[in-house]
Protein backbone atom coordinates (compact mmCIF):
# COMPACT_ATOMS: atom_id res chain seq x y z
CA UNK A 1 0.00 0.00 0.00
CA UNK A 2 1.15 3.56 -0.69
CA UNK A 3 -0.16 4.99 2.57
CA UNK A 4 -1.07 3.86 6.02
CA UNK A 5 -4.60 4.99 6.75
CA UNK A 6 -7.40 4.68 9.27
CA UNK A 7 -11.14 4.49 8.94
CA UNK A 8 -12.97 7.81 8.59
CA UNK A 9 -15.09 8.71 11.59
CA UNK A 10 -18.69 8.98 10.37
CA UNK A 11 -21.46 11.20 11.71
CA UNK A 12 -25.08 12.05 11.01
CA UNK A 13 -26.53 11.74 7.47
CA UNK A 14 -26.59 14.77 5.23
CA UNK A 15 -30.23 14.21 4.25
CA UNK A 16 -33.11 12.74 6.18
CA UNK A 17 -33.12 8.94 5.88
CA UNK A 18 -29.71 8.93 4.17
CA UNK A 19 -26.45 7.15 5.00
CA UNK A 20 -24.07 8.45 7.68
CA UNK A 21 -21.71 11.14 6.47
CA UNK A 22 -18.98 11.00 5.25
CA UNK A 23 -19.03 7.79 3.26
CA UNK A 24 -17.11 4.84 4.64
CA UNK A 25 -13.47 4.77 3.62
CA UNK A 26 -9.92 5.34 4.74
CA UNK A 27 -8.60 8.64 6.08
CA UNK A 28 -5.35 9.94 4.54
CA UNK A 29 -2.09 9.41 6.39
CA UNK A 30 -0.58 12.91 6.17
CA UNK A 31 -1.80 16.40 5.42
CA UNK A 32 -0.21 19.12 3.35
CA UNK A 33 -1.35 22.62 2.65
CA UNK A 34 -3.47 22.91 -0.46
CA UNK A 35 -1.62 24.04 -3.51
CA UNK A 36 1.86 23.46 -2.14
CA UNK A 37 4.01 21.35 -4.41
CA UNK A 38 5.24 18.36 -2.45
CA UNK A 39 6.54 14.96 -3.37
CA UNK A 40 3.71 12.51 -3.85
CA UNK A 41 3.56 8.78 -4.05
CA UNK A 42 2.35 6.73 -6.97
CA UNK A 43 1.68 3.04 -7.18
CA UNK A 44 3.06 0.85 -9.94
CA UNK A 45 1.28 -2.06 -11.34
CA UNK A 46 3.27 -4.38 -9.13
CA UNK A 47 2.34 -2.46 -6.02
CA UNK A 48 5.74 -0.79 -5.53
CA UNK A 49 5.82 2.80 -4.33
CA UNK A 50 7.58 5.51 -6.34
CA UNK A 51 7.84 9.23 -5.75
CA UNK A 52 7.11 12.08 -8.09
CA UNK A 53 5.80 15.61 -8.22
CA UNK A 54 2.15 16.32 -7.56
CA UNK A 55 0.21 16.94 -10.73
CA UNK A 56 -3.36 17.20 -11.75
CA UNK A 57 -4.87 14.06 -13.29
CA UNK A 58 -8.38 14.85 -14.57
CA UNK A 59 -9.05 11.38 -15.83
CA UNK A 60 -8.04 9.82 -12.55
CA UNK A 61 -10.18 12.34 -10.60
CA UNK A 62 -13.12 11.62 -12.81
CA UNK A 63 -12.70 7.94 -12.15
CA UNK A 64 -12.57 8.66 -8.43
CA UNK A 65 -15.80 10.67 -8.58
CA UNK A 66 -17.61 8.04 -10.58
CA UNK A 67 -16.69 5.23 -8.23
CA UNK A 68 -19.91 4.20 -6.54
CA UNK A 69 -19.83 3.44 -2.82
CA UNK A 70 -19.54 -0.21 -2.22
CA UNK A 71 -18.42 -1.13 -5.73
CA UNK A 72 -15.88 -3.96 -5.97
CA UNK A 73 -12.44 -3.33 -7.37
CA UNK A 74 -10.42 -6.18 -8.74
CA UNK A 75 -7.09 -4.42 -8.84
CA UNK A 76 -5.21 -1.48 -7.55
CA UNK A 77 -6.86 1.82 -8.47
CA UNK A 78 -4.98 4.87 -9.73
CA UNK A 79 -3.65 7.25 -7.11
CA UNK A 80 -5.37 10.59 -6.50
CA UNK A 81 -2.83 13.42 -6.60
CA UNK A 82 -2.76 16.21 -4.01
CA UNK A 83 -3.47 19.73 -5.28
CA UNK A 84 -5.86 18.65 -8.06
CA UNK A 85 -9.03 20.76 -8.37
CA UNK A 86 -12.42 19.07 -8.34
CA UNK A 87 -15.71 20.78 -9.22
CA UNK A 88 -18.39 20.17 -6.66
CA UNK A 89 -22.07 21.13 -6.59
CA UNK A 90 -22.94 23.67 -3.93
CA UNK A 91 -25.03 22.39 -1.05
CA UNK A 92 -27.98 24.78 -0.59
CA UNK A 93 -29.76 25.57 2.62
CA UNK A 94 -32.34 27.99 4.02
CA UNK A 95 -32.96 31.40 2.36
CA UNK A 96 -31.20 34.46 3.70
CA UNK A 97 -34.38 36.57 3.77
CA UNK A 98 -38.00 35.50 4.41
CA UNK A 99 -39.56 34.18 1.22
CA UNK A 100 -36.27 34.23 -0.67
CA UNK A 101 -34.38 31.59 -2.64
CA UNK A 102 -32.35 28.84 -0.93
CA UNK A 103 -28.88 29.98 -0.08
CA UNK A 104 -26.37 29.82 -1.66
CA UNK A 105 -27.63 29.92 -5.30
CA UNK A 106 -27.12 26.87 -7.47
CA UNK A 107 -23.60 26.49 -8.81
CA UNK A 108 -20.27 24.70 -8.41
CA UNK A 109 -17.11 25.31 -6.47
CA UNK A 110 -13.59 24.08 -7.12
CA UNK A 111 -11.88 22.42 -4.20
CA UNK A 112 -8.48 20.85 -3.84
CA UNK A 113 -8.12 17.11 -3.62
CA UNK A 114 -7.48 16.52 0.08
CA UNK A 115 -5.76 13.19 -0.02
CA UNK A 116 -3.46 10.92 -1.97
CA UNK A 117 -4.54 7.34 -1.66
CA UNK A 118 -5.13 4.16 -3.53
CA UNK A 119 -8.56 2.82 -4.25
CA UNK A 120 -9.64 0.39 -1.55
CA UNK A 121 -9.70 -3.28 -2.01
CA UNK A 122 -12.72 -5.18 -3.25
CA UNK A 123 -15.78 -4.75 -1.04
CA UNK A 124 -14.40 -1.71 0.81
CA UNK A 125 -16.06 1.72 0.77
CA UNK A 126 -13.94 4.28 -1.13
CA UNK A 127 -13.08 7.73 0.18
CA UNK A 128 -12.94 9.80 -2.99
CA UNK A 129 -11.72 13.34 -2.97
CA UNK A 130 -15.15 14.52 -4.01
CA UNK A 131 -16.67 13.20 -0.79
CA UNK A 132 -14.01 14.95 1.29
CA UNK A 133 -14.87 18.19 -0.46
CA UNK A 134 -18.44 17.93 0.91
CA UNK A 135 -17.13 19.33 4.17
CA UNK A 136 -16.24 22.61 2.52
CA UNK A 137 -18.79 25.43 2.77
CA UNK A 138 -19.34 26.82 -0.75
CA UNK A 139 -18.11 30.25 -1.66
CA UNK A 140 -20.67 33.06 -1.82
CA UNK A 141 -22.29 33.90 -5.10
CA UNK A 142 -25.00 36.29 -6.17
CA UNK A 143 -28.60 35.48 -5.18
CA UNK A 144 -29.42 35.48 -8.83
CA UNK A 145 -28.97 32.32 -10.83
CA UNK A 146 -25.25 31.70 -11.29
CA UNK A 147 -23.73 29.67 -14.10
CA UNK A 148 -22.58 26.22 -13.12
CA UNK A 149 -19.17 26.85 -14.70
CA UNK A 150 -18.18 29.76 -12.43
CA UNK A 151 -16.25 28.11 -9.62
CA UNK A 152 -14.18 29.93 -7.04
CA UNK A 153 -10.39 29.66 -7.22
CA UNK A 154 -8.21 28.24 -4.49
CA UNK A 155 -4.78 29.80 -3.94
CA UNK A 156 -2.08 29.54 -1.34
CA UNK A 157 -2.39 32.24 1.33
CA UNK A 158 0.19 33.82 3.60
CA UNK A 159 -1.55 33.25 6.92
CA UNK A 160 -0.18 30.37 9.00
CA UNK A 161 -2.74 27.85 10.17
CA UNK A 162 -3.77 28.26 13.77
CA UNK A 163 -2.96 24.99 15.50
CA UNK A 164 -4.82 23.53 18.46
CA UNK A 165 -5.00 20.34 20.51
CA UNK A 166 -4.06 16.97 18.94
CA UNK A 167 -6.80 14.79 17.53
CA UNK A 168 -5.46 11.67 19.22
CA UNK A 169 -3.79 11.25 22.63
CA UNK A 170 -0.07 11.90 22.39
CA UNK A 171 -0.33 13.16 18.82
CA UNK A 172 0.87 16.34 17.16
CA UNK A 173 -1.07 19.62 17.43
CA UNK A 174 -3.90 19.87 14.91
CA UNK A 175 -3.81 20.89 12.09
CA UNK A 176 -0.24 20.32 10.89
CA UNK A 177 1.92 23.39 10.32
CA UNK A 178 1.32 25.10 7.02
CA UNK A 179 -0.24 28.06 5.24
CA UNK A 180 -3.96 28.47 5.02
CA UNK A 181 -5.45 28.39 1.48
CA UNK A 182 -7.52 31.35 0.32
CA UNK A 183 -10.75 31.07 -1.63
CA UNK A 184 -11.44 34.05 -3.89
CA UNK A 185 -14.98 35.11 -4.71
CA UNK A 186 -16.51 33.73 -7.88
CA UNK A 187 -17.32 36.03 -10.83
CA UNK A 188 -21.01 35.83 -9.98
CA UNK A 189 -20.34 37.42 -6.61
CA UNK A 190 -18.11 40.11 -8.10
CA UNK A 191 -20.82 40.98 -10.64
CA UNK A 192 -23.46 41.94 -8.08
CA UNK A 193 -21.80 43.40 -4.94
CA UNK A 194 -24.73 45.67 -4.17
CA UNK A 195 -27.20 42.78 -4.21
CA UNK A 196 -24.96 40.72 -1.96
CA UNK A 197 -24.54 43.60 0.53
CA UNK A 198 -28.32 44.07 0.69
CA UNK A 199 -28.92 40.38 1.27
CA UNK A 200 -26.25 40.06 3.96
CA UNK A 201 -27.33 43.16 5.95
CA UNK A 202 -29.37 42.42 9.10
CA UNK A 203 -33.05 43.38 9.17
CA UNK A 204 -32.62 45.53 12.29
CA UNK A 205 -30.01 46.52 14.82
CA UNK A 206 -31.23 43.86 17.22
CA UNK A 207 -31.09 41.01 14.60
CA UNK A 208 -27.94 38.92 14.50
CA UNK A 209 -25.92 39.19 11.26
CA UNK A 210 -26.20 36.02 9.17
CA UNK A 211 -22.77 35.23 7.72
CA UNK A 212 -22.43 34.79 3.99
CA UNK A 213 -21.21 31.64 2.37
CA UNK A 214 -17.74 33.06 1.81
CA UNK A 215 -17.56 34.13 5.44
CA UNK A 216 -18.45 30.69 6.64
CA UNK A 217 -15.91 28.70 4.70
CA UNK A 218 -14.71 27.54 8.06
CA UNK A 219 -14.51 24.01 6.73
CA UNK A 220 -13.71 24.80 3.11
CA UNK A 221 -11.19 23.12 0.82
CA UNK A 222 -8.97 20.72 2.75
CA UNK A 223 -5.25 20.79 2.01
CA UNK A 224 -3.55 18.16 -0.06
CA UNK A 225 -2.10 15.02 1.39
CA UNK A 226 1.33 13.65 0.58
CA UNK A 227 3.65 11.06 1.92
CA UNK A 228 7.05 12.37 2.95
CA UNK A 229 8.83 9.00 2.91
CA UNK A 230 7.61 6.16 0.68
CA UNK A 231 9.28 3.44 2.68
CA UNK A 232 8.32 4.61 6.19
CA UNK A 233 4.67 4.41 7.22
CA UNK A 234 3.26 7.49 8.97
CA UNK A 235 0.53 8.05 11.52
CA UNK A 236 -3.00 8.59 10.37
CA UNK A 237 -4.41 12.15 10.73
CA UNK A 238 -7.81 13.65 10.00
CA UNK A 239 -8.65 16.12 7.30
CA UNK A 240 -7.11 19.61 7.55
CA UNK A 241 -9.16 22.42 9.04
CA UNK A 242 -10.86 25.38 7.43
CA UNK A 243 -9.12 27.78 5.15
CA UNK A 244 -8.96 31.49 5.69
CA UNK A 245 -11.39 33.24 3.38
CA UNK A 246 -10.95 36.68 1.87
CA UNK A 247 -14.24 38.54 1.98
CA UNK A 248 -15.26 41.78 0.42
CA UNK A 249 -16.24 44.79 2.50
CA UNK A 250 -19.90 44.23 1.64
CA UNK A 251 -19.78 40.67 3.02
CA UNK A 252 -18.16 41.51 6.36
CA UNK A 253 -20.55 41.66 9.31
CA UNK A 254 -21.48 45.00 10.69
CA UNK A 255 -19.24 46.28 13.46
CA UNK A 256 -20.44 45.29 16.88
CA UNK A 257 -22.22 48.06 18.69
CA UNK A 258 -20.20 49.78 21.39
CA UNK A 259 -21.23 48.28 24.72
CA UNK A 260 -23.15 50.65 26.92
CA UNK A 261 -21.17 52.02 29.81
CA UNK A 262 -22.23 50.58 33.18
CA UNK A 263 -24.58 52.72 35.22
CA UNK A 264 -23.04 54.59 38.10
CA UNK A 265 -23.84 53.09 41.46
CA UNK A 266 -26.52 54.93 43.39
CA UNK A 267 -25.28 57.00 46.32
CA UNK A 268 -26.03 55.53 49.70
CA UNK A 269 -27.48 57.56 52.55
CA UNK A 270 -26.76 55.36 55.51
CA UNK A 271 -27.62 51.84 54.42
CA UNK A 272 -30.08 52.77 51.64
CA UNK A 273 -30.28 54.88 48.51
CA UNK A 274 -32.41 58.02 48.30
CA UNK A 275 -35.10 56.19 46.36
CA UNK A 276 -35.20 53.41 48.95
CA UNK A 277 -35.53 55.94 51.77
CA UNK A 278 -38.37 57.74 49.98
CA UNK A 279 -40.13 54.46 49.37
CA UNK A 280 -39.65 53.44 53.00
CA UNK A 281 -40.95 56.77 54.34
CA UNK A 282 -43.98 56.59 52.05
CA UNK A 283 -44.79 53.08 53.26
CA UNK A 284 -44.43 54.17 56.89
CA UNK A 285 -46.61 57.22 56.27
CA UNK A 286 -49.33 55.14 54.63
CA UNK A 287 -49.17 52.66 57.48
CA UNK A 288 -49.33 55.44 60.08
CA UNK A 289 -52.38 57.00 58.43
CA UNK A 290 -54.11 53.64 58.24
CA UNK A 291 -53.32 52.89 61.90
CA UNK A 292 -54.50 56.35 62.95
CA UNK A 293 -57.78 55.84 61.10
CA UNK A 294 -58.35 52.54 62.87
CA UNK A 295 -57.60 54.13 66.27
CA UNK A 296 -59.97 57.02 65.64
CA UNK A 297 -62.79 54.68 64.69
CA UNK A 298 -62.10 52.49 67.72
CA UNK A 299 -62.01 55.48 70.09
CA UNK A 300 -65.27 56.83 68.76
CA UNK A 301 -66.80 53.44 69.28
CA UNK A 302 -65.60 53.41 72.89
CA UNK A 303 -67.27 56.77 73.60
CA UNK A 304 -70.66 55.26 72.69
CA UNK A 305 -70.40 52.47 75.26
CA UNK A 306 -72.57 52.68 78.41
CA UNK A 307 -70.96 54.85 81.09
CA UNK A 308 -68.38 56.44 78.71
CA UNK A 309 -70.19 59.81 78.33
CA UNK A 310 -70.59 60.09 82.13
CA UNK A 311 -66.85 59.33 82.61
CA UNK A 312 -65.85 62.07 80.17
CA UNK A 313 -68.16 64.54 81.87
CA UNK A 314 -66.80 63.79 85.37
CA UNK A 315 -63.17 63.88 84.26
CA UNK A 316 -62.88 66.55 81.55
CA UNK A 317 -59.11 65.99 81.12
CA UNK A 318 -57.56 68.33 83.72
CA UNK A 319 -57.82 69.12 87.43
CA UNK A 320 -57.30 72.43 89.25
CA UNK A 321 -53.80 73.30 90.39
CA UNK A 322 -53.03 74.61 93.88
CA UNK A 323 -53.63 78.37 94.27
CA UNK A 324 -49.89 79.04 94.64
CA UNK A 325 -49.13 77.86 91.10
CA UNK A 326 -48.12 80.83 88.91
CA UNK A 327 -49.16 80.98 85.23
CA UNK A 328 -46.91 81.68 82.26
CA UNK A 329 -43.34 80.75 81.30
CA UNK A 330 -40.39 82.74 82.66
CA UNK A 331 -37.32 83.62 80.59
CA UNK A 332 -35.17 80.82 82.03
CA UNK A 333 -37.82 78.27 80.98
CA UNK A 334 -37.76 79.67 77.43
CA UNK A 335 -33.96 79.55 77.15
CA UNK A 336 -33.57 76.08 78.63
CA UNK A 337 -36.32 74.90 76.29
CA UNK A 338 -34.41 76.26 73.25
CA UNK A 339 -31.11 74.74 74.42
CA UNK A 340 -32.88 71.44 75.01
CA UNK A 341 -34.09 71.45 71.38
CA UNK A 342 -30.63 72.27 70.03
CA UNK A 343 -28.73 69.76 72.15
CA UNK A 344 -31.27 66.93 71.83
CA UNK A 345 -31.22 67.05 68.02
CA UNK A 346 -27.41 66.87 67.89
CA UNK A 347 -27.27 64.18 70.59
CA UNK A 348 -29.65 61.96 68.61
CA UNK A 349 -27.67 62.55 65.41
CA UNK A 350 -24.25 61.82 66.94
CA UNK A 351 -25.61 58.82 68.83
CA UNK A 352 -26.95 57.36 65.60
CA UNK A 353 -23.54 57.89 63.94
CA UNK A 354 -21.76 56.14 66.79
CA UNK A 355 -24.14 53.21 66.48
CA UNK A 356 -23.99 52.80 62.68
CA UNK A 357 -20.64 54.18 61.43
CA UNK A 358 -18.08 51.45 60.71
CA UNK A 359 -15.06 53.67 59.99
CA UNK A 360 -15.06 57.03 61.87
CA UNK A 361 -13.56 60.02 60.01
CA UNK A 362 -11.28 60.93 62.95
CA UNK A 363 -10.30 59.91 66.49
CA UNK A 364 -9.79 61.77 69.75
CA UNK A 365 -7.42 60.99 72.64
CA UNK A 366 -7.47 62.81 76.03
CA UNK A 367 -4.49 65.03 76.86
CA UNK A 368 -3.68 63.01 79.99
CA UNK A 369 -3.81 59.80 78.04
CA UNK A 370 -6.51 57.21 77.86
CA UNK A 371 -8.49 55.22 75.38
CA UNK A 372 -8.76 56.57 71.86
CA UNK A 373 -12.39 57.12 70.78
CA UNK A 374 -14.04 58.27 67.57
CA UNK A 375 -14.68 61.97 67.13
CA UNK A 376 -18.40 61.23 66.86
CA UNK A 377 -18.37 59.57 70.28
CA UNK A 378 -16.43 62.55 71.68
CA UNK A 379 -19.09 64.89 70.28
CA UNK A 380 -21.89 62.71 71.64
CA UNK A 381 -20.43 62.64 75.16
CA UNK A 382 -19.62 66.37 75.11
CA UNK A 383 -23.18 67.22 74.11
CA UNK A 384 -24.47 64.89 76.83
CA UNK A 385 -22.53 66.85 79.43
CA UNK A 386 -23.96 70.16 78.18
CA UNK A 387 -27.45 68.65 78.09
CA UNK A 388 -27.11 67.43 81.69
CA UNK A 389 -25.93 70.86 82.81
CA UNK A 390 -28.89 72.50 81.04
CA UNK A 391 -31.32 70.00 82.61
CA UNK A 392 -29.82 70.51 86.06
CA UNK A 393 -30.25 74.30 85.77
CA UNK A 394 -33.87 73.83 84.66
CA UNK A 395 -34.66 71.46 87.55
CA UNK A 396 -33.12 73.77 90.16
CA UNK A 397 -35.01 76.83 88.89
CA UNK A 398 -38.19 74.79 88.50
CA UNK A 399 -38.28 73.86 92.19
CA UNK A 400 -36.90 77.20 93.39
CA UNK A 401 -39.68 79.15 91.65
CA UNK A 402 -42.48 76.85 92.82
CA UNK A 403 -43.48 76.05 89.23
CA UNK A 404 -42.72 72.35 89.70
CA UNK A 405 -46.45 71.71 90.33
CA UNK A 406 -47.09 72.53 86.65
CA UNK A 407 -45.46 69.24 85.60
CA UNK A 408 -45.58 67.21 88.82
CA UNK A 409 -48.99 65.61 89.65
CA UNK A 410 -50.42 66.89 92.93
CA UNK A 411 -53.65 64.85 92.94
CA UNK A 412 -54.71 61.31 92.11
CA UNK A 413 -57.26 62.82 89.77
CA UNK A 414 -54.44 63.30 87.31
CA UNK A 415 -54.68 59.67 86.18
CA UNK A 416 -58.41 59.42 85.24
CA UNK A 417 -58.20 62.89 83.69
CA UNK A 418 -55.18 61.74 81.64
CA UNK A 419 -57.22 58.76 80.36
CA UNK A 420 -60.10 61.10 79.48
CA UNK A 421 -57.73 63.46 77.62
CA UNK A 422 -56.23 60.52 75.70
CA UNK A 423 -59.68 59.35 74.60
CA UNK A 424 -60.55 62.87 73.45
CA UNK A 425 -57.32 63.14 71.45
CA UNK A 426 -58.01 59.79 69.77
CA UNK A 427 -61.51 60.86 68.70
CA UNK A 428 -59.99 64.06 67.20
CA UNK A 429 -62.16 66.07 69.61
CA UNK A 430 -59.32 67.99 71.30
CA UNK A 431 -59.71 68.57 75.06
CA UNK A 432 -60.28 72.18 76.18
CA UNK A 433 -57.01 73.50 77.63
CA UNK A 434 -55.04 76.62 78.38
CA UNK A 435 -51.35 75.83 78.51
CA UNK A 436 -50.49 79.30 79.80
CA UNK A 437 -52.28 78.50 83.06
CA UNK A 438 -52.50 74.71 83.33
CA UNK A 439 -51.61 71.66 81.27
CA UNK A 440 -54.13 68.88 80.84
CA UNK A 441 -53.39 65.78 82.86
CA UNK A 442 -51.98 63.79 79.93
CA UNK A 443 -49.49 66.59 79.17
CA UNK A 444 -48.55 66.82 82.82
CA UNK A 445 -47.82 63.11 83.12
CA UNK A 446 -45.81 63.07 79.90
CA UNK A 447 -43.66 66.07 80.91
CA UNK A 448 -43.07 64.46 84.29
CA UNK A 449 -42.04 61.21 82.55
CA UNK A 450 -39.62 63.04 80.23
CA UNK A 451 -37.97 65.30 82.83
CA UNK A 452 -37.78 63.03 85.84
CA UNK A 453 -37.63 59.49 84.40
CA UNK A 454 -36.49 59.36 80.74
CA UNK A 455 -33.77 62.02 81.05
CA UNK A 456 -32.13 60.49 84.17
CA UNK A 457 -32.37 57.01 82.61
CA UNK A 458 -30.58 58.26 79.47
CA UNK A 459 -27.90 59.87 81.64
CA UNK A 460 -27.30 56.82 83.85
CA UNK A 461 -27.09 54.38 80.95
CA UNK A 462 -24.93 56.80 78.96
CA UNK A 463 -22.40 57.13 81.78
CA UNK A 464 -22.19 53.33 82.05
CA UNK A 465 -21.38 53.09 78.35
CA UNK A 466 -18.89 55.98 78.37
CA UNK A 467 -15.19 56.11 79.17
CA UNK A 468 -15.92 57.86 82.46
CA UNK A 469 -17.13 54.64 84.03
CA UNK A 470 -14.47 52.86 86.18
CA UNK A 471 -13.50 49.69 84.33
CA UNK A 472 -11.81 47.99 87.30
CA UNK A 473 -14.74 48.28 89.73
CA UNK A 474 -15.68 44.59 89.59
CA UNK A 475 -18.45 44.73 92.21
CA UNK A 476 -20.05 47.78 90.58
CA UNK A 477 -19.76 46.24 87.14
CA UNK A 478 -21.40 43.05 88.38
CA UNK A 479 -24.30 44.98 89.94
CA UNK A 480 -24.72 47.20 86.88
CA UNK A 481 -23.50 45.27 83.79
CA UNK A 482 -22.83 47.07 80.56
CA UNK A 483 -25.30 44.81 78.70
CA UNK A 484 -28.18 46.17 80.78
CA UNK A 485 -27.15 49.76 80.04
CA UNK A 486 -26.88 49.05 76.32
CA UNK A 487 -30.30 47.37 76.29
CA UNK A 488 -31.93 50.50 77.85
CA UNK A 489 -29.99 53.35 76.25
CA UNK A 490 -31.12 52.93 72.65
CA UNK A 491 -34.85 52.40 73.45
CA UNK A 492 -34.69 55.56 75.58
CA UNK A 493 -33.44 57.47 72.54
CA UNK A 494 -36.34 56.08 70.49
CA UNK A 495 -38.76 57.26 73.19
CA UNK A 496 -37.36 60.81 72.95
CA UNK A 497 -37.76 60.78 69.15
CA UNK A 498 -41.38 59.63 69.42
CA UNK A 499 -42.15 62.21 72.11
CA UNK A 500 -40.66 65.05 70.02
CA UNK A 501 -42.71 64.09 66.95
CA UNK A 502 -46.00 63.91 68.88
CA UNK A 503 -45.20 67.07 70.85
CA UNK A 504 -44.49 69.16 67.73
CA UNK A 505 -47.60 67.78 65.99
CA UNK A 506 -49.86 68.78 68.89
CA UNK A 507 -48.25 72.22 69.21
CA UNK A 508 -49.13 73.02 65.60
CA UNK A 509 -52.54 71.30 65.56
CA UNK A 510 -53.95 72.90 68.75
CA UNK A 511 -53.20 76.57 67.97
CA UNK A 512 -49.69 77.06 66.58
CA UNK A 513 -49.31 80.83 67.02
CA UNK A 514 -50.58 80.87 70.60
CA UNK A 515 -48.56 77.83 71.67
CA UNK A 516 -45.36 79.17 70.09
CA UNK A 517 -45.88 82.52 71.81
CA UNK A 518 -46.10 80.75 75.18
CA UNK A 519 -42.65 79.14 74.97
CA UNK A 520 -40.72 81.45 72.61
CA UNK A 521 -42.44 84.83 73.06
CA UNK A 522 -43.33 84.63 76.75
CA UNK A 523 -46.86 85.96 76.18
CA UNK A 524 -50.41 84.63 75.88
CA UNK A 525 -51.42 86.85 72.95
CA UNK A 526 -51.86 85.53 69.43
CA UNK A 527 -49.30 87.06 67.04
CA UNK A 528 -46.31 86.05 64.87
CA UNK A 529 -43.54 86.91 67.34
CA UNK A 530 -43.30 83.43 68.77
CA UNK A 531 -43.38 81.89 65.29
CA UNK A 532 -40.39 83.89 64.03
CA UNK A 533 -38.43 83.17 67.18
CA UNK A 534 -39.21 79.49 66.67
CA UNK A 535 -38.01 79.76 63.04
CA UNK A 536 -34.75 81.33 64.22
CA UNK A 537 -34.27 78.51 66.74
CA UNK A 538 -34.78 75.93 63.99
CA UNK A 539 -32.28 77.76 61.74
CA UNK A 540 -29.64 77.69 64.49
CA UNK A 541 -30.30 73.98 65.06
CA UNK A 542 -29.95 73.21 61.34
CA UNK A 543 -26.68 75.17 61.22
CA UNK A 544 -25.40 73.16 64.17
CA UNK A 545 -26.40 69.94 62.38
CA UNK A 546 -24.30 70.81 59.31
CA UNK A 547 -21.43 72.18 61.40
CA UNK A 548 -21.08 68.91 63.32
CA UNK A 549 -18.48 67.47 60.94
CA UNK A 550 -14.75 66.73 61.33
CA UNK A 551 -13.65 69.93 59.57
CA UNK A 552 -15.33 72.05 62.27
CA UNK A 553 -15.11 69.61 65.18
CA UNK A 554 -11.37 68.85 64.92
CA UNK A 555 -10.14 72.34 66.00
CA UNK A 556 -12.54 72.32 68.97
CA UNK A 557 -11.61 68.76 69.96
CA UNK A 558 -7.88 69.66 69.86
CA UNK A 559 -8.46 72.07 72.75
CA UNK A 560 -9.19 69.10 75.01
CA UNK A 561 -7.02 66.35 73.50
CA UNK A 562 -5.33 65.03 70.39
CA UNK A 563 -7.12 64.42 67.07
CA UNK A 564 -5.83 61.90 64.55
CA UNK A 565 -7.10 60.27 61.39
CA UNK A 566 -6.48 56.73 62.63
Amino acid sequence: MATQSRSIRRGLPRVEGGDPWPAAGEAPARIATAGVATPTASVSGEGSVTSGPAAAAPSVLAAARETAPGAASSGPAPAVYAGAAVARQLRRGLPRVPGGEPWPPAGEVSVSVPALSEAPAAGAMPAPAADAAEKAVPAATSPAAAPATAPATLTVGTTPLRRGLPRVPGGEPWPPAGLAPVVAASPAVQAEPARLAHASAPASSGQAHAPSAVETVAEAAAPSVTESAPAVPTATAPVAPAAVVETSAAEKPAAAEKPASPKAEARLYGSRTLGQWIKRVMLLAVGAVAAAGILVLAARGVTTLPGAPEFLERYPGAYHLPPTAEPGFPWWAQWTHFLNIFLMVLIIRSGYQVRTQQKPPAFWTPKRGGKKISINLWLHQSLDLLWLVNGLIFAVLLFASGRWMRIVPTSWEAFPNALSALLQYMTLDWPVENGWVNYNSLQQLMYFLVVFIAAPLAAVTGVRLSEFWPKNAKTLNRIYPVEAARALHFPTMLFFVLFILIHVFLVFSTGALRNLNHMFGGTDVVNWVGFWLFAAAIAVTVAGWYAARPLVLAPIAKLFGQVSSR
